[in-house]
């Protein structure tokens, strides 16, 4: 019989005893869970006879395997209960085939593949060897199941990787939908499908699926590419061109000489950074100006001490020459030591320049004076090297002084990499020294 199918048969109880005699009738066996006895107990006088029937009805469910089953029905008497009897037969269920299957997940995106998983159960109560197929309406896409084949007992469940790969990749554009559809099937030792039965159900419609190929660079990439391209292009068009003309301007410009105030002239009313006493004509004296080649020395502070100029002219004239003076300042951390060199007397100091070093790299406050004047006052850690440079030189008088004065916060590392005990700074001050007149 067909499992889903009901079927009936007989079974007949004959009392042969002398006494009337009630008979219990029971389903023993595999069948058991779907047979009924109707009716389930007779009464019988002794010489007479009743027929009872069997109702069988499997279901239709990979529980109940196909081929010969064992059927047994006991009758046992109330009254002689040691004369209980088992009758056996054989019922032969029919082989089903059906298989169900999913698909996850349905869509997929990726730039040439992706990955599925297909869930294949064996709903019939036969074993079967299951086999994969994938189509697609054209040949864009290729497809690989893993396993192939896969046998399957009833009941039982297995999981199949599929993977689809395209052709070739979508550089640019909109996505690409490409759909398919994936069949499972029951085949042969061989491979082959085998061909449908006709008593079994209609077969199952095949698992639509798509793969969404998507392009390998997005439109808002596109459109950030044509951004920069056009930032660039206006750059060497517009903005680079702009820039180096006024770099340019500002180049020509720097070289240029400048005008000299009408304020800033010397004293003889002759026009700064000409000596006095220094004449070009007929007439023009020439001699050595007083203290040429004597350096003034500097004084240092509590805990510090100044540094010891020396100086060398080189020049013509009555009036002077070019000196430079080197102002060495040494202090400890938290004191404020000056360092300076003295005008000598009958002289004025015309300075032109000013070199700073700090090379150490001292952290602290530096403020330099000519004079009652300050000129300038820079923090030590801003720099390592530091000059100044005058068109029009300062006119330090007689018994004057060029003064620098250090305020030592925190020493610095030098080149030999260790750090030093105190500050130290050096100053050197380049100009003209000339004498006053008598």
């Amino acid at each position: 019989m067909a499992p889903g199918d009901i079927a009936t048969t007989t079974v007949t109880v004959r009392n042969d005893s002398d006494i009337v005699e009630a008979y219990s009738l029971e389903i023993v066996g595999d069948c058991a869970a779907w047979t009924t006895v109707e009716p389930a107990r007779v009464s019988l006088y002794p010489g007479t006879s009743e027929t009872v029937t069997l109702r069988l009805e499997p279901p239709r469910s990979p529980e109940v395997r196909a081929g010969e089953v064992p059927l047994g029905v006991r009758v046992l008497p109330a009254e002689h209960p040691e004369s209980v009897r088992v009758l056996e037969t054989t019922v032969r269920i029919g082989a089903f085939h059906e298989l169900h299957s999913e698909l996850a997940p349905r869509r997929r995106r990726g730039w040439l593949r992706g990955r599925y998983r297909l869930a294949v159960r064996n709903q019939g109560n036969t074993p079967v060897r299951v086999g994969f197929t994938a189509g697609q309406a054209g040949e864009e896409l290729a497809f690989a199941f893993t396993p192939e084949r896969h046998p399957l007992e009833p009941g039982e469940s297995a999981e199949i990787g599929l993977r689809v790969r395209t052709g070739k990749p979508v550089w640019f554009g909109a996505p690409v939908v490409w759909p398919f559809t994936v069949d499972a099937a029951e085949v042969s030792e061989t491979g082959e499908q085998d061909a449908p039965r006709p008593e079994e159900p209609p077969v199952r419609a095949p698992l639509d699926a798509e793969f969404v190929q998507i392009p390998i660079f997005p439109k808002w990439l596109l459109a950030l590419l044509a951004a920069l391209l056009a930032l660039l292009l206006a750059w060497f068009m517009l903005v680079r061109p702009a820039v180096r003309s006024a770099a340019q301007e500002a180049a020509t410009e720097a070289v240029q000489p400048r005008p000299t105030p009408a304020g800033e002239q010397g004293a003889d009313g002759q026009a700064p950074g000409t000596a006095p006493g220094t004449g070009t004509g007929p007439n023009a004296g020439t001699g050595t100006a007083p203290g040429a080649g004597s350096g003034g020395q500097g004084t240092g502070g509590p805990g510090g001490t100044g540094g010891t100029g020396t100086s060398a002219r080189n020049g013509t004239g009555v009036g002077g020459g070019q000196i430079s003076q080197t102002i060495d300042v040494k202090s400890n951390r938290g004191q404020t030591v000056p360092g300076t060199y003295p005008v000598p007397e009958d002289s004025v100091f015309e300075v032109t320049d000013i070199v700073i070093a700090n090379f150490q790299g001292d952290e602290g406050l530096m403020t330099i004076s000519f004079g009652d004047r300050k000129i300038t006052t820079i923090a030590l850690e801003t720099f390592r090297n530091q000059d100044y440079h005058w068109v029009t030189p300062i006119k330090i008088p007689e018994n004057d002084t060029v003064t620098v004065e250090v305020t030592c916060e925190k020493p610095g590392t030098p080149a030999s990499g260790r750090q030093a005990q105190g500050c130290h700074e050096v100053v050197n001050v380049s100009g003209v020294l000339s004498r006053t007149a008598q």
